[in-house]
């Protein structure tokens, strides 16, 4: 019985030895996704927590890091800067700008934007330059790419 309770313990001792090799890093890391993947024209929409529709606009996305721009209806472009390409992932800022959903109020916003097989999905938290409680939104956004 004594030697059943050592064999184990050899057995345990054997498979919790840390790796001579362990894997690595980019091994783990998923490749980053090619900011092509995104070019196009973007019909977008935007929805708060609940799913009710709130706005909607078309985002125009290039090959690099310029020329990226959104479009509200009845307003000229604005520009969208690069933050960061990591992952399956863009992330984004614009503004300020003033609001469309809260007229004369100015706005921030950062997206992290991805593509799900021929939609474009993503969050975009905007920061609105007011002093209240509700200086912040979360919207929930839903693309698909245009002709």
């Amino acid at each position: 019985m004594r030697s059943v309770a050592i064999a184990c313990c050899a057995v345990l001792l054997v498979g919790c030895k840390k790796s001579e090799n362990p894997p690595s890093q980019t091994a783990m890391a998923p490749a980053a996704v090619a900011l092509s993947s995104f070019a196009g024209t973007w019909r977008v929409h935007g929805f708060n927590e609940r799913g009710d529709s709130l706005v909607g606009y078309q985002l125009t996305a290039t090959a690099d890091t310029t020329g990226w721009t959104i479009v509200f209806p009845n307003r000229s472009p604005i520009a969208v800067r690069i933050v960061a390409v990591a992952g399956d992932s863009v992330v984004t800022e614009s503004g300020p700008y003033e609001s469309v959903l809260r007229k004369g109020v100015q706005v921030r916003t950062r997206a992290v934007l991805r593509l799900q097989g021929d939609k474009l999905v993503g969050t975009t938290v905007a920061r609105y330059a007011t002093s209240g409680p509700d200086s912040v939104l979360h919207i929930r956004s839903e693309g698909t790419r245009q002709p």
